[in-house]
């Protein structure tokens, strides 16, 4: 029923002020978990998943995120020159091919919702995939992966959803559900942080989407929400009703890596993830604990 979905949107024009001093003169996104920043785990699950061009949205100070997945000619020869294969397979692997990555500039922080209607000239008439790299995603099929195959059935909207503790609802927005099968929960409303006595459900919504072209109709008219923002939320609740709209219980588990205690955890569950480190890891966590 679904359309493929062949372009996804990385909303990374915030400035990252909770990472402070870090993030003074570096990207947010380009924060590593164990080896890699944010920004590549983002890309590469969208590459994954099938998606063959990636958009940026971003502001000013960012051209270290285009740089990364730029051909360094001056560093690759000097690891040909050294016979370094191994650390040279590791750059060349995940590069794009010219052409497949594109940015455009959100010029005033208006929220996320402004930061995918930037996007909308490169998007054009077409479903697309929205991934927020602050959430990390370790699973065995990869997250958007698992979007894109619950879109191929049923067409229209879909988003990644977690259950989040009741009295936690009225910091997420959370889903208003129809049907549930324990899996995959049909979308009838979406409430933005509701008290946790009046919350419809516990499913939250963290930074996977999948939104057909016409909530860039919505965007343009929706105005300005909460803190001043155009907010993504508000545009997807008018899309309910007139287009199927799905929220997937994922497998796998997310980090959130906008927060110091998330991405320390992150960096611990993906280095005992990796077998060229995960001995040492454990060892070290025994020690120290």
């Amino acid at each position: 029923m679904g359309h493929k979905i062949r372009k996804a949107v990385f909303p990374v024009a915030g400035l990252g002020t909770r990472f402070l001093p870090a993030t003074k003169a570096m990207p947010k996104e380009m924060l590593t978990v164990v080896d890699k920043p944010v920004i590549q785990y983002a890309l590469e699950e969208a590459r994954d998943a099938g998606i063959e061009e990636f958009i940026f949205v971003t502001g000013r100070n960012k051209t270290a995120l285009e740089d990364h997945f730029d051909y360094s000619y001056e560093l690759q020869r000097t690891l040909e020159e050294r016979g370094k294969t191994e650390a040279l397979e590791a750059i060349k692997r995940w590069l794009p091919k010219p052409g497949q990555v594109a940015s455009v500039r959100q010029q005033l922080p208006m929220g996320l919702g402004h930061a995918v209607l930037c996007a909308k000239t490169l998007i054009g008439d077409e479903p697309f995939a929205v991934i927020l790299p602050d959430d990390l995603v370790l699973s065995q099929t990869p997250c958007m992966k698992q979007l894109v195959d619950v879109h191929e059935e049923t067409g229209g909207n879909v988003v990644a959803v977690v259950d989040v503790p009741r009295e936690h609802t009225k910091k997420y927005g959370i889903l208003d559900v129809s049907s549930d099968d324990g899996r995959l929960a049909s979308v009838r409303g979406l409430v933005e942080k509701p008290d946790p006595s009046v919350a419809p459900s516990t499913l939250s919504i963290i930074g996977r989407y999948i939104l057909t072209p016409s909530i860039f109709r919505h965007l343009e008219t929706t105005g300005r929400g909460a803190g001043g923002e155009i907010q993504l939320t508000d545009a997807m609740v008018k899309l309910l009703g007139t287009e199927p709209f799905h929220g997937l219980r994922f497998e796998g588990a997310r980090y959130d890596c906008g927060d110091k205690v998330g991405f320390l955890e992150a960096n611990i569950a993906f280095g005992l993830s990796r077998p060229d480190v995960a001995s040492d890891l454990r060892r070290i966590i025994a020690a120290l604990v």
